[in-house]
């Protein structure tokens, strides 16, 4: 991506690719730095651009190596940075692309505990979290609730009816099925609630037994395999919402979701897929039938080893995953064996992004 600008007719170009569009002076006008314009501490804005003239236009138009300077019709002037145009013309506004992956392609997501404290090792974790949807940490801390310490570093914990924290392992009368020793297929949790948690944290602080493997699914991967294999049974699951349900004796949530969420150029956004929860709606007989194959069509991907990593989770590792993006699931195991006990907590997207972007800007 790079700027142009055409001094004679003052008008400031965008070029990516082979794609030329023009920046509007609106647009323009509405980022002057100026302090007058803009607040030099907060960076928010001291004026409401709704207010600008419709007819405002470009008189002047300057450009050197790092800024441009633009007079307006409105008699403003501004001195403007390229890097600063071009970051708010970044899609991923500075993160790294998402790059989906399959088992036979595993990413580079295992790092060790204490790049935490350094710069660049925060910085790398970050990057492949985001890019990939998921980080494995190793060697962290096993004292109990020590996972709430590590959260801090990527994000605000999220209290939820399951507290600011809850306990993973094998026990009588559980409110969950992750809380007994069976098998879990891939999943992402609460969809039911509004708004779903974005980010989760599961931390192994003991597991003394040869099943309970932890697996993970990258749900980028397999919704761009389906929309390959079956357009139409993607759009279904993109289009057609459903219901997500969950009850216990003191909580009762209910919400209604697509199962495949792309944003508003209709790239994949999110998953929601809970198999033990979710609600078909009433759908006319054709539509019913189809929708009913397109979610088999998606749970066999789902659950089709070219997709599925599965490792064990040690005592002191921890897999950080985004839960609109990754499921994650286990084999069943025996309890007989020895204990097996993780610890979980949520965070929001919004923690590891403004962390990455903060870690970037320090150098």
């Amino acid at each position: 991506m790079r700027i142009e600008a055409d001094t004679g007719e003052c008008r400031l170009y965008v070029v990516t690719g082979d794609q030329r569009k023009e920046l509007p002076p609106l647009w323009l006008r509405e980022r002057s730095p100026e302090a007058d314009q803009c607040d030099p501490a907060t960076l928010q804005r001291l004026f409401d651009p709704h207010h600008l003239p419709e007819d405002l236009s470009l008189s002047a138009l300057e450009v050197d190596e790092d800024a441009v300077a633009l007079t307006f019709s409105d008699g403003h002037a501004c001195r403007i940075a390229l890097a600063d145009l071009e970051a708010d013309l970044d899609p991923d506004f500075g993160l790294p692309s998402p790059v989906a992956w399959r088992s036979d392609r595993p990413p580079d997501a295992t790092f060790d505990w204490s790049g935490v404290s350094e710069r660049d090792g925060l910085r790398a974790i970050l990057a492949a979290f985001l890019k990939y949807g998921f980080v494995i940490l190793r060697g962290t801390p096993t004292e109990r609730r020590s996972i709430l310490s590590i959260a801090e570093n990527f994000g605000h914990v999220r209290d939820t009816n399951f507290g600011r924290m809850f306990e993973v392992y094998s026990h009588p009368n559980p409110i969950d099925l992750a809380y007994r020793a069976v098998a879990l297929a891939p999943h992402t949790d609460n969809p039911y609630r509004e708004p779903v948690p974005q980010i989760q944290l599961l931390h192994c602080l003991a597991n003394e037994t040869t099943g309970g493997l932890s697996t993970l699914v990258d749900g980028l991967a397999v919704s761009e395999a389906l929309r390959a294999e079956d357009p139409e049974a993607h759009e279904l699951l993109v289009t057609t919402p459903v219901g997500f349900r969950y009850v216990d004796d003191d909580t009762e949530h209910f919400a209604r979701r697509t199962i495949i969420n792309v944003d508003l150029d209709g790239a994949f956004d999110g998953i929601h897929y809970s198999p033990r929860l979710d609600l078909t709606p009433v759908l006319e007989p054709e539509t019913m039938l189809a929708f009913h194959r397109a979610r088999r069509r998606l749970g066999d991907l789902l659950s089709d080893p070219a997709f599925e990593l599965r490792f064990l989770l040690r005592a002191g590792e921890l897999m950080m995953f985004d839960n609109m993006r990754v499921l994650h699931g286990r084999t069943g195991y025996d309890p007989n064996e020895g204990h097996r006990q993780l610890q979980g907590c949520y965070i929001d997207r919004d923690g590891p992004r403004s962390r990455y972007r903060v870690v970037c800007r320090q150098g």
